[in-house]
């Protein structure tokens, strides 16, 4: 979220995002603090205060500001953030990442093939991306289709999956990080475009 931060001698405006294990910050100055790091927290009066291994790092984060020392402290998990609950309806194509697979299957979803309200699709190419269009039909009218693919690789990229979803009629709605190696885009079909 847009927010003001003070780290040091250093204060701006910027981008404050909490990611998976660190909090960073981008604007007049760039920031990374990971959780392991952070001794003390506090949220008060709208800002979060957080001293860490490199030093002291303030957050105006209005109301925000004690719901993230509440993630920080208690971050969600993989499938929290991915969406997946008990019961989910869900498919999985191509993904063959053993933990992945294991904390998916931990989280108890049902396996589907039409009607889903979560499909995964594995890509290590932009070949790939050619099924959105097909997968696009097997998930609920308010279902996902997460891609997950390689981090920093030049034969897919974030932007190449944003287009292609574009392309077979979706719109990406959240990036999120899988792992140390991959990292995924949900994508959905627009709500004006949606039939019950």
């Amino acid at each position: 979220m847009k927010c003001r931060a003070t780290f040091g001698d250093q204060s701006g405006e910027g981008k404050a995002l909490l990611e998976r294990s660190e909090i960073l910050f981008r604007g007049t100055f760039r920031l990374k603090i990971p959780f392991q790091s952070i001794s003390t927290m506090e949220a008060s009066d709208g800002r979060l205060l957080v001293s860490f291994s490199g030093g002291q790092a303030a957050f105006e984060l209005g109301s925000a500001a004690e719901k993230w020392r509440q993630k920080i402290l208690n971050p969600p998990t993989l499938m929290d953030k991915l969406g997946v609950k008990s019961g989910s309806r869900v498919s999985v194509e191509g993904v063959d990442d053993p933990a992945f697979l294991r904390d998916l299957k931990a989280r108890g979803p049902v396996a589907a093939r039409q009607d889903c309200d979560i499909v995964f699709l594995g890509a290590q190419r932009e070949s790939a991306l050619k099924r959105l269009a097909v997968l696009k039909k097997r998930i609920a009218p308010a279902g996902a289709l997460w891609v997950i693919y390689p981090k920093g690789q030049k034969t897919i990229t974030e932007v190449g999956v944003i287009m292609a979803g574009r392309a077979a009629g979706l719109v990406d709605v959240k990036v999120a990080s899988v792992s140390a190696t991959h990292t995924g885009t949900k994508l959905m079909v627009p709500k004006k475009d949606r039939k019950s």
